[in-house]
């Protein structure tokens, strides 16, 4: 089941046992709703007639059976299913999911918002949807002053993007931090700009300064910055976070569950950076179960820092889906205490709301930030 959004699609799968409990599973794709839904038709043989318990067996099979090297298609087809066998799992043992992965370390977890700055690229605008996100209890709050750049910028727009990092720090002061999104559209050169450039407004990270992978150039900005610096959302399974490890260039890791392999696997790469005192802080662009999934996952982490929120700015109808939603409550959310993900969802609500279909194939809006100037507004009616 697909639910439509001006900018991403969030595609849920329903697994159904012979127990009768059902599991749900969620991802955000973008660009391949209809690969990897297609995707999961071709490979059901993997995850239909087994038991959902066994998590690893699922993995095996699905990154290596079929001995073509994984990719963000497969990883996200994986998470999906997986995210629905931990749910089934939850029912079956009537607990939630943080205490089948070790237990939580926190009751509540911090949030930071996204998705809140869809207005024209202005100081004055900039400033105030900013103090929105301080009216509505958020501690911490993200976002990409810079415009369609790639590579790097006119000096009218790197200038103007530096306006509008003051114009947001300035408005929330010592009452929430702030995070800087690069979205990985840099050259080493203009990413130490950058980076000079905002050292004095304090960020709590620069957030993917440099293609995703690029370890050379991430280093080279590592070299010329104390600042924080995160990544990770675009790295699919453990296997791809190797290089960061030995780098010492990150400082904060963000897998995304849903297109990294599920909850195990980020919670393996996630103990791999407390190995290397890297905290985590996962990518969640999602709905209810991605964010429970993400929530769950920082509660059991010893180096888990803060869960990323969209839907109290952007799409706020996608908390409609749910009937559980975890919501953020004074900058906080709080553990679910029901069996599994704790979350039943509306299908009819999502076949009432379904995505763009061109010859039954479905379509992706995108952001297509390299090229237009407003990505930053994600659709949004104003």
């Amino acid at each position: 089941m697909v639910l439509g959004t001006p900018w991403r699609n969030l595609t849920y799968i329903k697994i159904e046992t012979d127990s009768g409990l059902v599991g749900i599973g969620e991802a955000r794709v973008l660009g391949k709703t209809h690969t990897v839904s297609e995707y999961l038709k071709d490979v059901e043989r993997h995850f239909i007639g087994h038991d959902p318990f066994d998590i690893e067996a699922l993995y095996r099979r699905l990154t290596l059976l079929d001995f073509g090297k994984p990719g963000e298609v497969v990883y996200t087809g994986l998470a999906l299913v997986e995210l629905a066998y931990w749910d089934i799992i939850g029912k079956y043992c009537n607990l939630p999911i943080y205490k089948l992965m070790g237990g939580k370390v926190k009751d509540k977890i911090p949030a930071y918002a996204n998705g809140w700055y869809t207005v024209e690229r202005s100081p004055q605008q900039f400033s105030e949807a900013a103090l929105n996100v301080i009216e509505k209890g958020y501690i911490g709050m993200k976002f990409d002053p810079f415009g369609n750049g790639d590579l790097e910028m006119d000096r009218e727009e790197f200038f103007k993007s530096i306006d509008l990092i003051e114009a947001v720090s300035s408005t929330v002061g010592h009452k929430a931090q702030i995070m800087l999104e690069m979205h990985g559209r840099f050259a080493p050169h203009q990413a130490r700009e950058i980076a000079k450039a905002v050292e004095k407004f304090n960020p709590a990270w620069l957030e993917e300064p440099t293609r995703p992978g690029d370890i050379p150039a991430l280093k080279s900005v590592r070299n010329h910055t104390s600042l924080p610096i995160a990544t990770g959302e675009r790295l699919y399974g453990a296997n791809e976070f190797r290089e960061v490890w030995t780098s010492q260039s990150v400082d904060i890791i963000q897998p995304d569950i849903t297109q990294t392999g599920g909850i195990l696997e980020a919670k393996k790469i996630s103990s791999t950076a407390e190995s290397y005192s890297i905290m985590v802080a996962p990518h969640n662009v999602g709905g209810a179960i991605s964010t429970s999934a993400a929530v769950t996952l920082v509660s059991t982490l010893r180096n888990g820092k803060i869960v990323e929120h969209f839907n109290d700015f952007a799409d706020p109808h996608v908390k409609k889906v749910a009937d559980n939603y975890p919501e953020v409550i004074d900058g906080y959310f709080e553990l679910s205490e029901k069996p599994g993900w704790g979350i039943e969802i509306n299908e009819d609500f999502i076949k009432d709301n379904p995505p763009e279909k061109y010859k039954n194939i479905t379509l992706d809006p995108g952001l297509n930030m390299f090229e237009n100037p407003n990505w930053a507004q994600r659709g949004q009616s104003r």
